[in-house]
């Protein structure tokens, strides 16, 4: 090894705002629907099992139930389409 450090892979944002909008899109052509964030959480064995079989139940995938939960917990009130 030379000593050089690694790119900025896990270098910690100094302005939250700009580390925030860095992930949305300047394609204004496209609708909103078109782009997504990834969110990764971390949950108990016994709560993914419990989300799974929910999904399953209602014939969802566990990303799709989540996505329309955080949206009934989360709706946007500003009319904010990005």
């Amino acid at each position: 090894m030379t000593g050089n450090k690694p790119g900025g892979f896990a270098a910690r944002p100094g302005d939250a705002d700009r580390w925030i909008r860095a992930g949305e899109s300047t394609v204004w052509d496209r609708p909103a629907s078109a782009f997504t964030a990834r969110l990764t959480i971390d949950v108990t064995p016994a709560l993914r099992r419990r989300l799974k079989l929910a999904a399953i139940g209602r014939g969802c995938s566990v990303a799709d139930m989540l996505r329309a939960l955080l949206e009934r917990e989360f709706p946007d009130t500003q009319g904010e389409t990005r």
